[in-house]
This record gives C-alpha cells, structure tokens and sequence, in this order.
C-alpha cells in the first residue's frame, strides 16, 4: 500500500512540474522573429490612435507585449536607421548617414534642388567590420533568414545581407523601393524567384511566405527571421476591394475640402484619409498575421521574441504624401518627432508586463543589445556601442539615463533639412546648419513642437548645445558645406512653385483618388489576375 502511495504522489509531482511555467532563466535560446515595416509613421496603426488604418494583428501583437511609446528611429530616413538596428550604432559614428543612392556635393547640385548648403559625401553600404546582431547570434548556432528591403549595399559591395551575417536572404539588394514588379507578383526581384501560383499575390505576402516557410523549415531549431517589408514605401499600391473599403470610410468620416498644407519646404498631407495607403497598410497587418499563425501552428509561440518597428516616420511629405501623424508634426526625412518617433513594439512570451507601455526614450540601437540579453548571450559594447539593453525595461525596472543622438547633414526628398539634434528626459534640441540658429522643445507639454522655448530657457539650451557639439567633435563626422553659387532668390522661386503648382496637383490627385470611380489602371497594378 506504502509503495502505491509512493507511485501515486510521485506521478502527480511529476504532472504538477509539467504544467508548471519555465522561468525566465531556463530559456537561454529563444527565436527571435524581428519585423521591420518601411516608412511606417508613429500614427499609422490603430493601436497607437488611428481611426481610419486599421491593423488588428499588429494591434494584437503590441497589446500582448510592451509598447514603447517613446520609440525612435535612428535617423529620419531609411538606410541610416536599418545599419542602426543590424549594429546598435548612432549614424553619425557608422558613417551611413543619408539613404543610399543619395546625390552628394557638386552632385547635388543636378537635382536643382538650390540649396544653401552641399550635403556631404557619406559610406554608401553597411562596413564589413562592423559586427552585426545575425552575425552575433549565428555564432552562438541560431540558423538567420532575411527577407525584403535592405538598401545597405548591393552585390558589388560585397554587402548583401548573406555578406553580413545571414545565412538566406530572400528579396534583399541595393534598391530602397518594389520598383522592379511593384507591390504584387511578378515581383521581378534578382534575389527572389518568383512561382507558379503567385499571380495577383501582394509582396508582402510573398515576404510573410518565405519567412513561414523558413520558420517551418527550422522549427526544432533556434533562429533568427528578420521580416523587412518593402511596404509601405511608394509607389503607394493596393488591391480595388481594399481601396474601395478605405474609401468608403474616408466618405464616412468627413472628407475635408482641403486635404494639404505647407510645411517650410513641401506641402504636408493634413490628414489620414488616403485609400491606397490605408489598403497597404492592411496588406502587411494581415502578412504578419500568418507568419504569427505559423509560429503558433509550429509550437513557437511560447519560445519567439518578436519585435516590431519602422524605419522612419511615415510619409506626410514628398513620395507619395501617403499620411498624417496626427499629433506629431511633420513625417519622413523632418527633424520633427514624425520624422523620427516610431511604432516599437517587444513581445516576450514569458515576460508578465503584457500590454504595457514604457515611456523612457530608447533608440532602434537598443534593439540588437536586447535581444543579446534575453537570449542569455554576453553583450557586445564595443560593437553596438550606442545600444543598450531595454531588458531590465521589459522587467519593469530602470536604465541609466542617457541623451539620445541624430546627425543628418543632408537635405531629404520630403523637406528635412541638415540637422543634428539631441534629446535628454523631455528637452529635444536641434541645431539648424544652414544658419546654425537652435530650436528647443518641452516634448512633456509641445509634442506638436510649435513653441520653440529656446529663449526661455537659455541655460538648459546651451548645456544641451554644448553636449551636442561635444558629441559630433568625438565622432570625427562629416558636415554639409555652403555653396560658393547658392542662389537664394532660386531657392524662392522653387518654393512658390510648390506652393502654386505643386499643391494644387496634389490636391487634385487626392479628390481624384477618393472619388468613386477612380482606378488606377486596368488591373489595380497587377493585382488582378485574368482568369481564362
């Protein structure tokens, strides 16, 4: 009788121990699925306030984990901020500080933009000694994948994605857009084939494929998928079903008479109202959607960091105007926080702080040390340097304060201008090159940025300055120099041209857009296949 006793309690220990949850310090080698959406703005998904997008597996996925709300991009452009995120470094000290395929110099000048500065030159592909986080982690035997944009160097470079750590890339090389097929198949991609079964298929759904399909490949092994989408860079394009819902409810929302006003360089889109962009958007909410569903259908769930950001601020300006950031200004290429702020979303699967936002300032550099710690490998500080673990965040507790850095000395195609800018607690100070006058920002009580309180607050401003200028002396970088033939009454010229050809074009091309017969072409880009 003793020994069925025995038996018995042995059996329902055993059973108890089995449900019991792993903690923390015994999952020492997660996968880690880490998505990127191209030109994805602050405001561009319903769970971070919009209306009129509407994205609910993203939605889920950030209600599930830690939003962070003051997330931001490393540069208000793309190629400066993807290197960020490969090597947890500031651009001004990995030297990729503009987009690649940016005019420099004399350069410039071809462009006719008549600027009173020539942006300087700047590394044009991610450095082969810098070591990067699939790098890392491959050596510690994850199996790494890469899929869509990657705009940090191509083939001749030696610095595609398989060049810097990855051991597959699907669909990544030197270009910055879908330019080649657009947004459904064929695709026409050099380094992604495309298959029979595809026709009408949306890129990002391609992109979500070969990323499940990696997934399932690896499934009992650890792995590292980055997920970088094409979407939602112009050209702007969408499915007719889904532009029609969007149009729909912009009708049923109120369609402003006016949809666009000027910002210093560019007109600004006022509101988020466009069909097209909105349809995009859904079609990367519902890719990422079954690549979730396939780490749930695999086991995976339980075991898989996600992370989730953008590259840059979503485009209120110059491309497509695609959208508004409703209560940051600007977008895409400004200094403003649209330019800069970005969705930053980190699911942990054991982690408790479900759904929890964190406002503490943090960087797309702090992503590569993150996810080190929470796989349980050694942190690497003299690589990703400017990056530093958002863990004990993720725990609830504090990091060290610190100041945030950008230095863009360029123009930018949406009407950013050369820059260079810290922010430390709530004060956000920018140095304007062209003159070199300084604004400063309460982000506590302006996040509109509207009130520069610069002469309010002389002493908080020069100390700000004075640690700025420090920063760049130490990082030995490059700045944009005056042209000896800048012709400022050409520069004024341009700018009443965009205020009395260009705005009223865009205008008409948004009314055009949300009226009810509006199509594109004969097949909504391709995405309708004809059927024999």
């Amino acid at each position: 009788m003793k020994k069925i006793i025995f038996l018995l309690t042995l059996i329902l220990v055993t059973l108890i121990s089995c449900k019991t949850k792993i903690p923390e310090s015994k999952i020492t080698k997660p996968n880690i699925l880490f998505i990127v959406v191209d030109d994805l703005g602050y405001a561009d998904l319903s769970v971070m306030g919009s209306e009129y997008y509407e994205t609910p597996n993203i939605d889920a996925l950030a209600k599930s984990g830690n939003i962070f709300t003051n997330g931001y991009a490393t540069c208000a452009v793309c190629t400066p901020s993807r290197a960020s995120l490969l090597n947890g470094q500031f651009t001004a000290r990995h030297g990729l500080t503009q987009f690649e395929g940016a005019p420099s110099g004399q350069e410039w000048k071809k462009k006719n933009r008549y600027t009173k500065l020539l942006p300087p030159e700047y590394k044009h592909h991610l450095d082969q000694n810098d070591v990067t986080l699939p790098e890392v982690l491959k050596e510690n035997g994850y199996a790494t994948f890469f899929a869509g944009k990657w705009h940090l160097g191509s083939a001749a470079d030696n610095s595609l994605p398989t060049n810097h750590g990855f051991d597959i890339n699907q669909g990544g090389y030197e270009r910055g857009g879908p330019y080649s097929g657009g947004y459904f198949s064929p695709f026409n991609n050099p380094n992604m084939k495309d298959e029979a079964g595809e026709e009408g298929m949306s890129l990002s759904m391609k992109l979500a494929k070969e990323t499940s399909k990696f997934i399932e490949t690896n499934k009992d092994t650890t792995f590292l998928a980055y997920l970088s989408f094409y979407a939602v860079h112009s050209p702007i394009q969408t499915t007719k079903e889904k532009w029609k819902k969007y149009r729909d409810k912009a009708e049923q929302m109120g369609i402003a008479e006016k949809g666009f006003e000027m910002e210093r360089i560019l007109p600004a889109r006022k509101y988020q109202d466009n069909p097209v962009y909105a349809g995009l958007i859904e079609q990367v909410d519902e890719a990422i959607g079954s690549v979730l569903q396939t780490l749930k259908n695999n086991g995976l769930d339980k075991n898989t960091i996600v992370v989730f950001t953008s590259d840059n601020g979503g485009v209120t300006s110059g491309d497509n105007f695609s959208t508004n950031q409703l209560m940051l200004r600007g977008g895409k290429g400004y200094q403003w926080e649209g330019g800069l702020r970005v969705p930053y979303f980190i699911y942990v699967p054991w982690m408790q702080q479900k759904g929890s936002e964190i406002e503490t300032p943090v960087s797309g550099a702090d992503l590569y040390p993150t996810l080190l710690d929470l796989a349980d490998i050694p942190l690497r500080p003299q690589n990703h340097i400017d990056g530093v673990s958002l863990k004990p965040l993720l725990n609830g507790e504090e990091i060290d304060d610190r100041p945030l850095y950008w230095h863009y000395p360029h123009y930018g195609n949406q009407g950013g201008e050369p820059v260079s800018i810290i922010r430390k607690d709530n004060w956000k100070l920018i140095h304007f090159w062209e003159d070199h006058h300084i604004e400063l920002y309460d982000l506590n009580t302006d996040l509109k940025e509207s009130n520069d309180v610069s002469e309010e607050n002389k002493e908080i401003a020069e100390t700000l300055h004075t640690q700025l200028m420090d920063w760049l002396e130490s990082m030995n970088t490059h700045y944009a120099k005056e042209d000896p033939e800048w012709d400022e009454a050409a520069r004024i010229q341009r700018l009443e041209s965009h205020r009395t050809k260009l705005m009223p074009r865009l205008e008409k091309q948004r009314k055009q857009m949300l009226s009810p017969d509006w199509q594109p072409n004969e097949d909504w880009w391709g995405s309708e296949v004809k059927k024999n």
